[in-house]
């Protein structure tokens, strides 16, 4: 089972300095989360996200798990740990534990209260692909594949999608009904070549037509151009 959690706005500690916490760093800042990344050392991608001020750090040479937890202040909702010492990353994990949050442990997932999966990032799109921690390189694979296969199409028909439920959610209260138009204009082969030729205004207009072939109007779903431009203005 994949669960995406919500880490916005979250406060996440990472302990190590390397490739692998930097990998994780980046992971976690996309997920929008407050980093603090401790460690002796630090990678040049780490350095340069403390000189954004994106991510805060700490240089520590962390010798004691359990007092190293113990005097976190303000506690962190997730604790990952991404060293080369696999002594310290049990201790760490199992003080986490005992203190009560999260730990994710980069090279133990039998350890770890959860497994990241490989995510694959194609605009708005993401993907999860998980081995269940078996073979991480055999999920970055995959993740490669996937990232091949959707197409510029695909991200303009998420936007067209997005664009025509604001206007639907505005006219139409039943839910049964939105979901009939939408996946209306998602088969419909003309959106489609529209979209594949990167006219999305055309496709628009397209949508727009598709939805005033179901008499959209107002909540009784009567339709007028008018009450359609009008829909337009509220949606942007």
């Amino acid at each position: 089972m994949i669960v995406d959690f919500k880490f916005d706005g979250k406060y996440v500690v990472i302990v190590g300095g390397g490739s692998e916490a930097y990998k994780k760093t980046l992971s976690f800042l996309d997920a929008g989360s407050k980093i603090l990344v401790v460690s002796r050392t630090f990678s040049s991608g780490i350095r340069k996200l403390h000189q954004k001020e994106k991510i805060n750090v700490l240089k520590a040479d962390i010798k004691d798990g359990e007092a190293f937890v113990n005097q976190l202040n303000p506690k962190p909702d997730l604790l990952v740990v991404a060293t080369n010492d696999q002594n310290l990353n049990v201790q760490l994990a199992k003080c986490a534990e005992s203190a009560g949050f999260m730990v994710y442990v980069a090279d133990n997932p039998s350890i770890s209260d959860f497994i990241l999966p490989a995510v694959a990032r194609i605009g708005e799109v993401r993907v999860a692909i998980s081995t269940n921690g078996k073979s991480p390189a055999m999920a970055k694979v995959l993740r490669q594949r996937i990232e091949r296969l959707i197409t510029q199409e695909d991200l303009l028909q998420i936007k067209l999608q997005d664009y025509m439920r604001a206007i639907l959610k505005q006219r139409i209260s039943d839910q049964k009904v939105r979901k009939k138009i939408l996946y209306k204009i998602l088969k419909d082969e003309h959106v489609k070549r529209l979209l594949k030729d990167a006219k999305f205004d055309e496709a628009q207009r397209m949508a727009l037509k598709i939805m005033e072939s179901f008499g959209v109007e107002d909540k009784s779903h009567r339709g007028s151009s008018a009450a359609v431009d009008q829909s337009l203005q509220e949606a942007r």
